[in-house]
């Protein structure tokens, strides 16, 4: 079985022969470990970026948002989106369309036949992640203000940033990918961002679009939602996501396998608030065997192995998930 046949079948609950990982970290780790799932080769020109992602200081994204990190090794905060004021720099903006008119992506189709691996673009500008954008644009206290009035201009905004979106992924499902990303950060620690009301009615439309498009050009999707998100759940599932990379550990484990195995595939992953900065090796095996007994309690499928490598993240840690998948 390939890597791209075994994560295919992961995600569309079809047994596999070993549970599929995505394992991007590089050096002996990924040699002892090879990943199932690889990035496809592009280039994006920079636009109006500038600075560097990730460094302690000042950056500029290529929506023209004006980013701060306080260190390196993390994305920061807008500090200066374009609308943090009023509404009126709506009418004269722009989404970047230099970037998806200029993109690269010539040897994307020669890396996939090439490979025998599940090829998706991940992260970065290569994601729709219009909550998450539309915060950047208006500032996130801002947006939540807008949401409790849905005044025509936050509609604006969100048609404009969803048209953007579903460009990008148009020409992304054109290539021959075997998947699609999204990604949205839904939750805080035990609820929510918005009611399940809100959501169904703003944004969830969105996500339909950008799965249709995937689907109609037979593309698998995997949206990434950090925090409590249960309850959006089967909405996502409704609407075409294919896999989910969430914060299984913000959530009851047991319940969720219950309630969603063989609905929808759950893309990792090993708690990374706690496990993976300060718990033990034998504590992260326990935490990987404990995902797997709730998930593949009937059918040895439906799971990708998976975790972040974040600031202050144990080595011997992230080894340990990867080890401990090999063996489930």
């Amino acid at each position: 079985m390939t890597s791209r046949e075994r994560v295919r079948r992961a995600l569309t609950f079809e047994e596999v022969d070993r549970i599929p990982i995505e394992n991007s970290f590089g050096g002996e780790l990924e040699r002892r470990f090879p990943s199932d799932v690889a990035r496809p080769p592009f280039h994006y020109p920079a636009g109006r970026s500038w600075g560097v992602e990730n460094q302690q200081g000042w950056r500029m994204d290529i929506w023209g948002c004006v980013w701060e990190a306080g260190e390196d090794g993390v994305c920061g905060e807008v500090k200066d989106p374009p609308f943090k004021s009023d509404w009126s720099a709506l009418r004269s903006y722009q989404p970047p369309w230099e970037v998806l008119q200029g993109a690269d992506l010539s040897q994307v189709n020669a890396a996939c036949a090439a490979s025998d691996r599940f090829m998706i673009p991940m992260w970065g500008d290569l994601i729709a992640n219009p909550f998450e954008r539309m915060q950047h644009l208006r500032g996130s206290e801002q947006l939540y203000l807008d949401l409790a009035h849905l005044e025509p201009e936050l509609y604006r905004l969100r048609d404009m940033v969803h048209e953007y979106f579903l460009k990008q992924v148009e020409m992304w499902a054109k290539t021959d990918v075997d998947g699609i990303h999204l990604a949205d950060d839904w939750g805080a620690q035990r609820a929510l961002l918005i009611s399940p009301a809100l959501w169904r009615q703003f944004f969830k439309p969105l996500y339909r679009d950008y799965c249709n498009v995937a689907h109609a050009h037979g593309k698998l999707v995997l949206m990434h939602s950090d925090g409590y998100i249960a309850a959006l759940l089967p909405d996502l599932i409704e609407v075409g996501v294919n896999a989910i990379d969430s914060q299984l550990f913000c959530m009851p484990i047991e319940d969720l396998a219950e309630k969603f195995a063989g609905r929808i595939c759950f893309w990792g992953e090993i708690d990374r608030q706690r496990l993976l900065t300060s718990g033990t090796p034998d504590e992260v095996r326990a935490a990987v065997r404990r995902v797997a007994a709730a998930f593949l309690k009937n059918k040895r499928t439906g799971i990708v192995g998976q975790c972040f490598d974040g600031k202050g993240h144990r080595p011997e840690n992230i080894e340990a998930v990867y080890d401990e998948w090999s063996k489930v």
